[in-house]
């Protein structure tokens, strides 16, 4: 369960490739850094997995069913970036949105999944700020939102595009642990990262893409100088200065 099968995947805007010839079998119970420059395609990646652009060419499944059937069981936490912060809801309104995929359409929020979004709080730590809107919490806090959110909707497929960027250690090393745990109940998680020196720590495996896949496998064995070099070409020497590599 929870596997993702991409074949032949291509995708271009406005006659620019993206990605090109994408084949990847991700697995379950683990943890996968998707690595690569900016524009490499990494964010592109998910929203073809995500159904939320047009492919070129090849295919995507999940559990061997099109996307559109498998909604409920994939959830997407955006970059920071991505978010209205003035939008006028509490902690606890955004963290229920992870209920509404279980619920009928017109169909009220219960108790049970009330106490659902306080369970996805408390396992983040920050159960004390369900009352604050979101555009009041620091940058760490509102991560954790999203990571509640995601536990909250309950679904085997977890994809996260920089969770980390803009936090502290402290919730950084909280979110692994969650992922980690998740990853240890057999739900599939995939990560957008783009701090290098922390990659063999984080991740069970890598996807290493430059708008072709570079190469994809058990993170020792795939994240090496030679796939890293390849990845990202020109950029590495200013990486091996910064000591990132």
């Amino acid at each position: 369960m929870n596997h993702i099968s991409i074949k032949g995947l291509s995708v271009s805007y406005d006659k620019k490739i993206v990605l090109t010839n994408i084949f990847l079998e991700i697995e379950p119970g683990n943890v996968y850094g998707v690595i690569g420059p900016n524009g490499a395609g990494k964010s592109t990646l998910f929203k073809a997995i995500l159904g939320l652009v047009d492919l070129n060419a090849g295919h995507i499944t999940v559990d061997g069913q099109p996307i559109a059937e498998q909604r409920k069981n994939i959830v997407y936490v955006p970059q920071r970036d991505d978010v209205d912060w003035d939008f006028p809801a509490t902690v606890m309104d955004i963290v229920l949105m992870g209920r509404y995929p279980h619920k009928k359409l017109l169909q009220r929020l219960d108790k049970n999944d009330k106490e659902a979004a306080l369970a996805a709080l408390r396992e983040v730590g920050i159960e004390h700020l369900k009352d604050r809107q979101i555009g009041e919490l620091s940058g760490g806090q509102q991560q954790r939102v999203f990571i509640a959110r995601a536990l909250c909707q309950g679904a085997g497929v977890l994809m996260l595009d920089e969770p980390f960027v803009g936090v502290d250690i402290t919730t950084e090393e909280k979110i692994i642990g969650i992922l980690r745990r998740l990853a240890d109940e057999g739900k599939l998680l995939l990560v957008v990262h783009h701090d290098l020196s922390t990659v063999r720590s984080y991740f069970d495996k890598v996807i290493l893409v430059n708008q072709r896949l570079i190469a994809s496998g058990d993170t020792d064995s795939t994240f090496t100088d030679e796939n890293i070099g390849k990845a990202y070409g020109g950029q590495l020497p200013i990486l091996q200065k910064t000591g990132m590599v």
